[in-house]
């Protein structure tokens, strides 16, 4: 059971975080109490903003003697309502944006060690500027936060190559639910002395402990980037594209991402600039790019596309000349989201599968969803190369409110074909309150008691981050 925090403990708050360290004014408070979609908004007490890791134990230990609920935030881009505190007014927000120190760049042994609210970019120049690469690169990198890709697992679009955030993380940093500190920080590729703590904190959302520091794997840089906007037939021929990019790409084949006509009519309507670079439409389209260190890359793009044109699975292709064209491309498919909003209400579904499940999947529930909305709208891309599928729907044009009444049948329409060709309900954005009850109808009664027995044993009066990620047991509870 969790209480409100007493005047005394915000006093208490200040004398340990400073004035500047604890926001209570509705106005400051606002813009820490609702989410990036607008969909969650939430209510807090106070917003505390600790400079260091100590500051956040104390401030931790403090709210646990008090039976406060804490609410961990980093740069507030997530998808899925996970940083936002709930209605009742009882809880504080703990927010990372005061800790920005990248504490140490080592090019020998290719490791960044950052705290938790350093922006993703940062990281990325960082590496950059020691000729390494940091190759987490996702649409929201000039404001998420090294907490929050961490504690969300994020993906983005070069999972292809270089894995989730869990695949670069090599130690962490870790304030407790009762305010001690897990110091992890180890920057070894090897440590096989147990339990690997780490994996415990990546992608729980904080609901187990704060990620307050992070070292990460940076890897060689890839100054040469070749790059293609692909006008395709079906997603079957972008599935089936997939092992003839491998065999010609080789270990430099990056992205290799899709985008529904749909997608690209919205974004180039309303993002500025955007143009289609096709003369005329098609059904489905692909993003490629391969990366390296020399001109190969190149070589390897054409010999890939003459091998697709051969086998009449590309209809049409532009390739990038300079970066600024590279730009235009990554433009169309990483506007998608941003440019979604322009068309009023949607529903956002970040779904995986097996990737031969991909076509499949498309092919069923599309009819099904038509079938329960008329009028709505698919606006689907995502990562061919990793099975993840951003499967989102915009409601009939000028009607918002069909599609919120229609929401919980489409929604569950999705998740019942995800789950009928293997697949999970979250990819990269993770539970958070959206799908945090959803998921207990699409887990094992044995995985929901093992994701019990971990919150029972790091935070067993439930104050991190309470409501969200962990579902209910079957039966309740």
């Amino acid at each position: 059971m969790t209480t409100a925090p007493s005047s005394d403990l915000l006093d208490r708050l200040r004398g340990l975080l400073g004035l500047r360290g604890v926001l209570t004014e509705p106005g400051d408070v606002a813009p820490y109490v609702s989410d990036w979609t607008g969909v969650f908004v939430g209510t807090a007490a106070a917003v505390l903003r600790p400079a260091d890791t100590a500051q956040v134990a104390a401030a931790v230990g403090a709210c646990a003697a008090a039976g406060v609920a804490v609410v961990p935030q980093g740069g507030n881009t997530g998808l899925a309502g996970g940083s936002v505190p709930d209605g009742s007014g009882d809880q504080v927000v703990l927010v990372l944006d005061r800790m920005r120190r990248v504490r140490e760049v080592d090019p020998v042994a290719d490791t960044i060690t950052v705290e938790a609210g350093v922006v993703l970019h940062t990281v990325q120049q960082e590496a950059a500027a020691v000729g390494r690469l940091f190759p987490l690169s996702l649409g929201s990198e000039g404001s998420c936060t090294v907490g929050g890709t961490v504690s969300t697992n994020a993906g983005g679009t070069a999972v292809l190559r270089y894995g989730m955030m869990r695949d670069l993380v090599l130690g962490l940093e870790v304030v407790l639910p009762d305010g001690r500190v897990w110091d992890g920080l180890r920057p070894l590729r090897k440590d096989n002395t147990g339990y690997d703590l780490k994996q415990l904190f990546i992608g729980a959302e904080g609901t187990l402990g704060i990620v307050t520091a992070a070292v990460l794997r940076m890897l060689p840089d890839t100054p040469r980037r070749a790059t293609a906007l692909l006008a395709l037939p079906s997603v079957d021929a972008a599935v089936a594209l997939l092992p003839l990019l491998r065999e010609h790409g080789g270990g430099e084949l990056t992205a290799w991402e899709l985008l529904s006509r749909q997608a690209l009519e919205l974004v180039t309507t309303h993002l500025p600039g955007a143009r289609d670079p096709f003369e005329g439409p098609h059904p489905w389209y692909g993003l490629v790019e391969l990366a390296g260190t020399s001109n190969s890359v190149e070589q390897r793009l054409e010999e890939a596309l003459a091998a697709a044109v051969e086998l009449d699975l590309v209809v049409d292709a532009v390739v990038a000349g300079s970066p600024a064209q590279r730009a235009a491309l990554w433009a169309l498919r990483e506007g998608v989201s941003e440019v979604q909003k322009a068309e009023g209400a949607s529903l956002k579904h970040d779904v995986t599968l097996p990737i031969a499940a991909l076509p499949g999947f498309v092919d069923r529930v599309g009819p099904e969803l038509v079938a329960l909305l008329p009028g709505v709208r698919l606006v689907t891309y995502g990562h061919v190369g990793d099975g993840n599928l951003h499967y989102n729907l915009s409601g009939p044009v000028g009607d918002d409110l069909a599609l919120r009444a229609a929401a919980p049948a489409l929604t569950r329409a999705v998740y019942d074909a995800v789950a009928a060709l293997g697949g999970s309900i979250s990819a990269e954005h993770g539970l958070g309150a959206l799908k945090r009850d959803a998921a207990a109808g699409y887990k094992s009664e044995v995985e929901v008691d093992l994701m019990h027995a971990l919150k029972d044993a790091l935070d067993p009066r439930g104050l991190l981050n309470p409501g969200k990620v962990l579902p209910e047991r079957p039966g309740g509870g």
